[in-house]
């Protein structure tokens, strides 16, 4: 901007000078954009927000007219399996004039809600609370929703793929939570969907000899006068709906260091401490070798969140990955494996959003690929047999699993979006080169640091830390429903479909 300023009579006959020349010009001032006499717009009419954002996986899923800006979450924990009661209030700003809007919630028992402290009108419809405020809210306007609600930690449902049970996961003396991929909504009312990201302050009361952890930062701990105890945690970051991490149980707290002083705190069921330390303590081996790859840890910090479950897969719930307890009771390179690939979700699925489960390609396949990469320099399979094989079977994924970056509902986590995934990156790398991949890749989750991207914003990076356009070798890759020549490898071949 300039910085040279005229005076102000200066200005004031050279504004006069400049009506009267425009008055020549165009006529009377009165014509004059924003005169008394020029049109205006009529005001937008309230209208409901949409039902749901349209994702193609789950088009339910999020809602329209309004963006959420914190969540808090009061949870009155009772015992395992229990219900309980709980409050969610989420402070949010309007996106247009609404004359009523949804959250997302689902299966638990409503009792209050309330807009800016007035009673709401409020219906249950499938997975959506339908709102509508005493009176319709302005376009621009914050606003505050309070839902008082039971609780029901032993809500959880199915999917026949890698996730299996999600929702609430009991454990022996409490539980974790496993939103993935849309079970927040099991949780507490929220706009469950990775696009929409907001910070959440988990305020939960426990019985005596019971700890309460969830991800970010423990920011108060108050011992009541009955003798529960109150936790409060702040994310510190956004978060999408599907990374945040609540858990109840016998705990110990066992705190290190990482790379440049980053606090690690690893929360284990007592009885769990010792039998999980050999591979734990690796954490911050992991960090180092991934900050190399990938540049800075995205947060204030991390910890590993053991799970004493029979859940089948980890989850890399923001700044606290949930771990299997049976993942750190086995050998070290299926242990590793399992650490280097939650921990790399903190750069790429958490730090970097994805804007639909379309580009859940983009996490997976990144996390597998330096889950594979760094097992193979320490004791695990070679990274280009297990990428070759991958090849081999690719067309049949295709059919059976869809595309990398086009995943049917029934197959969002089957085996495509993982070492089908991976195999995009690696064809990638053969393309350009392992020193242009890495600054890809550095490029990647430096530019979208705390933000949301999706598979065309990859590729249009790729091309421009590249210097050349990628977009026609890579969306045969991504879409195509044949598997294209693997650049460098002409002898690889692609098994016929079966079925």
């Amino acid at each position: 901007m300039s910085t040279f300023r005229t005076p102000r009579r200066r200005a004031c006959l050279a504004l006069a000078a400049a009506i009267t020349v425009a008055a020549a010009l165009t006529g009377p001032v009165s014509q004059a954009v924003g005169s008394p006499s020029a049109p205006t717009s009529p005001p937008v009419a309230p209208s409901p927000g949409a039902q749901g954002l349209g994702d193609p996986i789950f088009p339910l899923d999020g809602n329209g007219g309004y963006k959420v800006n914190r969540y808090f979450l009061d949870f009155d924990w009772q015992a395992p399996r229990t219900p309980f009661e709980a409050a969610a209030t989420v402070k949010a700003t309007t996106t247009q004039a609404l004359s009523r809007f949804d959250l997302d919630f689902a299966g638990n028992t409503l009792h209050t809600v309330t807009v800016d402290g007035t009673t709401a009108k409020a219906v249950r419809d499938g997975d959506e609370l339908v709102i509508t405020p005493a009176k319709p809210l302005a376009k621009g306007k914050s606003f505050t929703v309070k839902v008082t609600y039971t609780a029901d930690p032993t809500q959880m449902r199915h999917r026949d793929d890698a996730i299996e049970d999600y929702g609430w996961i009991p454990t022996p003396d409490g539980t974790v939570l496993y939103p993935q991929p849309n079970g927040a909504k099991m949780i507490f009312p929220s706009n469950d969907h990775p696009s929409q990201r907001a910070p959440i302050t988990f305020r939960i009361t426990t019985p005596p000899g019971l700890t309460a952890v969830a991800g970010g930062e423990l920011t108060g701990r108050a011992e009541q006068a009955d003798g529960r105890v109150k936790w409060t945690y702040d994310s510190e970051q956004p978060l999408a709906t599907q990374l945040a991490q609540l858990a109840i149980g016998r705990f110990t707290f066992v705190d290190s260091t990482g790379p440049h002083g980053l606090p690690i705190r690893d929360v284990v069921p007592d009885d769990l401490v010792a039998p999980t330390e050999q591979y734990r303590k690796l954490t911050a081996e992991h960090l180092a070798w991934l900050e190399e790859r990938l540049g800075p840890y995205p947060f204030n910090r991390y910890g590993l969140l053991v799970g004493d479950t029979d859940l089948g897969v980890a989850l890399e719930t923001q700044t606290l990955s949930l771990i299997p307890k049976a993942d750190l009771l086995g050998d070290r390179v299926g242990a590793e494996r399992n650490l280097v690939h939650e921990l790399t979700h903190q750069w790429t699925g958490d730090s970097v959003g994805i804007k639909t489960w379309s580009d859940l390609w983009l996490s997976e396949g990144h996390a597998r690929f330096y889950e594979r990469l760094y097992s193979e320099a320490h004791g695990g399979d070679s990274f280009e047999a297990t990428m070759k094989t991958a090849y081999a079977s690719h067309d049949q994924w295709r059919h059976d699993y869809g595309a990398p970056a086009e995943p049917t509902e029934p197959n969002l986590f089957k085996r495509m979006r993982y070492d089908g995934s991976t195999l995009v990156l690696y064809a990638l790398r053969e393309k350009v080169g392992q020193e242009t991949f890495g600054r890809i890749e550095r490029a990647w989750v430096t530019e979208y640091r705390g933000k949301i991207a999706g598979t065309q914003d990859y590729v249009d990076l790729a091309s421009k830390v590249a210097g050349q356009d990628l977009d026609g070798f890579l969306h045969p890759w991504l879409y195509g429903a044949k598997t294209p020549p693997m650049p460098d490898h002409p002898d690889w071949v692609v098994n016929p479909v079966q079925g």
